[in-house]
């Protein structure tokens, strides 16, 4: 076994155990995530201990309306839609509608479905529709367009808003439209005196990667 192999077998085993001891209430989830294999979804939805982690910011913020950017089969969206509360609400935006039907099904055999409201489309298209502000903002898309993703978090905001950009440390070294638009989010993340900034690398079930978190001052 390479270096690499050992290293993430270890990243995973560890996550499971963070998952098994720290996140009891993970497993109520688990049933989305497997309606997104059965239902030929790719697999890269967020971890159940990074989900519980935009729960942990959704409550922390105090946020009663989050928006998310990316719902692939509802499985960040649950976590989103606990931490909002029974009176709060989600909006969550889908390019694909065989991916909305999925998370769609299985938000409301969760019981949260009451709570999101998934619009089908080009994200871009879609946000000029939806109307803020949100105290949290999760973006977890096609990473070409994460400065525009961003620039419209901003616009949909107000002091005190959390922004969360998934996937920010992978494709890094990599040339291309992902990465040139994962680099001009980082960079307007650290620039633009509205925003207050990190990124943090991250490993586990997912491999290496990282997000970013920004306030809206």
């Amino acid at each position: 076994m390479s270096t690499d192999d050992a290293n993430t077998e270890k990243w995973s085993r560890t996550d499971g155990y963070l998952e098994r001891t720290v996140l009891p209430d993970a497993a109520e989830l688990t049933p989305i995530r497997d309606a997104q294999a059965e239902g030929g979804l790719p697999d890269i939805a967020v971890s159940a201990t990074q989900g519980k982690l935009l729960y942990l910011l959704t409550t922390i913020a105090g946020a009663s309306r989050v928006l998310e950017i990316g719902t692939l089969g509802g499985y960040s969206t649950a976590w989103l839609a606990r931490g909002v509360g029974p009176e709060g609400s989600v909006t969550t935006l889908e390019f694909s509608p065989e991916h909305a039907a999925v998370a769609r099904a299985s938000l409301d055999e969760a019981g949260l479905g009451d709570r999101v409201r998934i619009e089908v489309g080009p994200a871009l298209d879609t946000l000029p529709f939806v109307t803020g502000p949100f105290g949290l903002v999760f973006i977890d898309a096609d990473k070409a367009n994460n400065r525009q993703y961003l620039d419209w978090a901003l616009r949909l905001s107000e002091p005190g808003t959390v922004i969360v950009l998934d996937n920010v440390v992978r494709r890094l070294d990599e040339e291309g439209p992902d990465a040139d638009g994962t680099r001009a989010a980082l960079e307007r993340l650290g620039t633009d005196p509205r925003l207050d900034a990190t990124a943090l690398q991250t490993v586990g079930i997912k491999g290496w990667d990282g997000l970013a978190i920004a306030v809206v001052r």
